[in-house]
């Protein structure tokens, strides 16, 4: 499986700001890579120069093979983007939009497959600026689909979105991936994350914290537990004979592998102090894991 987006030790600066501090990464077609990091990391900044909006300090970016800035029309029409900046003229209706933004195209999709598609069709007929939010979110992601791109670049795309909105949206996600698409999603919400990446990328301060997989980022087996009530974490330590570090009051994370027999102290454990097993978990969520490693790097000082 080839890569449709190469990123190789990228540097960007702003003056004498080091936005962007050789980072790369890469996307196939076919998967959906997921940027993470906190604001000023440098995710936008990333997806920018991806776009030829802005040329590299340093390093090189390649899109379908393509340097975005030298061969950028040829980009543009391989590539489809929603951004965090931008917007339709507020008299148009997404119909409207999309009819027009069609005629730019030499073999776009059909208006009304995308209003269908992305639940647009009560709304087709609605000026932009009457729009929810989430529905201009829609008819942007719309737009981004126009041209059967083969790269779709999507810079938060469930900002403002309704929980069914939200779905209509995992679900294009999943149908991209299927069809051979390479997606570079950004976000803030790590939940969405979680739903649809199949790899994942985390900034912080314009470098690349960590790269992979949701189980290769989730770190060492643990059972993750949460409880009726408060229990000491010294004594669960010694019965289940690994490392306990609480979590909050009434939740523990235990460096073990989850088994039967573990599993059976544990619950022998919480019967003798009289506290019961709410949940167990046997990874970090990809919040948990965030967190750690943000406030890890923010700890740590860089050369």
């Amino acid at each position: 499986m080839s890569n449709a987006v190469e990123v190789n030790q990228l540097g960007v600066s702003f003056g004498s700001l080091r936005a962007v501090d050789d980072v790369s990464l890469h996307v196939a077609y076919g998967e959906v890579v997921t940027l993470l990091g906190p604001n000023g990391a440098g995710k936008t900044t990333v997806v920018e120069t991806l776009l030829g909006f802005r040329a590299p300090t340093s390093g090189t970016v390649r899109l379908h093979g393509l340097n975005p800035v030298r061969d950028h029309r040829e980009v543009v029409v391989r590539t489809g983007a929603l951004l965090q900046r931008g917007g339709v003229w507020f008299p148009m209706t997404p119909r409207q939009v999309l009819e027009l933004t069609a005629s730019y195209y030499d073999a776009p999709r059909g208006t009304n497959e995308l209003l269908e598609l992305l639940d647009l069709e009560r709304c087709a007929r609605t000026p932009w600026r009457r729009l929810s939010g989430g529905e201009q979110q829609r008819t942007l992601l719309a737009l981004a689909l126009l041209g059967r791109p083969r790269v779709l670049v999507l810079d938060e795309p469930t900002t403002s979105v309704d929980p069914e909105g939200r779905q209509v949206i995992r679900d294009l996600i999943a149908s991209e991936r299927d069809r051979g698409c390479a997606l570079l999603v950004t976000t803030h919400e790590l939940a969405e994350a979680e739903r649809t990446s199949d790899r994942v990328v985390i900034m912080n301060r314009g470098h690349v914290v960590i790269a992979g997989t949701l189980d290769e980022l989730s770190g060492a087996p643990e059972m993750i537990v949460e409880l009726s009530g408060p229990v000491d974490a010294t004594q669960l330590a010694a019965r289940l004979d690994c490392v306990v570090t609480a979590d909050g009051t009434n939740q523990f994370r235990c460096a073990t592998a989850s088994s039967p027999e573990r599993i059976s102290v544990l619950n022998g454990f919480l019967t003798s102090v009289g506290v019961t097993l709410i949940s167990l978990r046997t990874r970090a969520s990809l919040e948990e894991r965030y967190m750690e490693l943000i406030e890890q790097e923010r700890r740590e000082v860089r050369p």
